[in-house]
């Protein structure tokens, strides 16, 4: 089993960082998901049970960094740098680390509307891939998007993951099940690394 002891970890790249989400975070994560909720509200999760409610940011970020120290998850806030001050874009977490015979993780982002375009998404998720194949050991990395999510799928094709087809009703978002395609990458395919074969153009999209 590979090692988990390198959390917290902050990863960087020029001005974009991915690094620990933290309590005191609180008041500039609400700024920034108030201006961006309807961007972002066709695209998150929702509670399906009678009367469920999402977890406030506390209950959030207490039970990302329980997942961190199980080793489970790594939770990442983004950050660009901009006049020497670090100002939050997005998020990124790494979920359902598995080892065994699987050595896999799903991924999921946003990004603040203000800052899409700009090549954020990719170079963050070729980030914490390479982290995850590199540093962790992992073999397979996957993100599942809406079909509908046509900014998302050009992150995963810019990137050269894998389409691995639909599926029906995988999760509950804004409300409703809803259908997700499949997509994925494995370490070997990849031995230059992620973020290397992005910013060299090494695949098409």
């Amino acid at each position: 089993m590979a090692s988990t002891a390198q959390w917290p970890v902050t990863l960087v790249r020029g001005p974009l960082a991915l690094r620990p989400i933290r309590y005191r975070d609180r008041a500039e994560w609400d700024t920034v998901r108030s201006r961006n909720a309807q961007w972002l509200g066709p695209w998150e999760a929702s509670n399906p049970e009678p009367g469920g409610a999402l977890p406030s940011f506390r209950q959030m970020v207490a039970a990302l960094k329980s997942q961190a120290r199980a080793g489970t998850g790594l939770p990442f806030l983004i950050t660009e740098t901009r006049d020497d001050v670090p100002r939050l874009v997005g998020q990124l977490t790494v979920s359902s680390i598995t080892y065994g015979s699987l050595m896999g993780a799903t991924l999921g982002y946003w990004v603040d509307q203000a800052s899409a375009g700009r090549g954020i998404a990719p170079t963050a998720v070729a980030l914490a891939t390479d982290h995850c194949f590199r540093h962790l050991g992992l073999h397979r990395m996957e993100i599942n998007i809406r079909p509908e999510n046509d900014r998302s799928l050009r992150v995963v094709q810019k990137l050269g993951f894998r389409d691995e087809g639909l599926r029906r009703a995988y999760l509950h978002i804004d409300g409703r099940w809803a259908d997700h395609r499949s997509f994925a990458l494995t370490a070997e395919e990849v031995p230059e690394g992620v973020l290397h074969r992005w910013l060299t153009g090494g695949t098409a999209g």
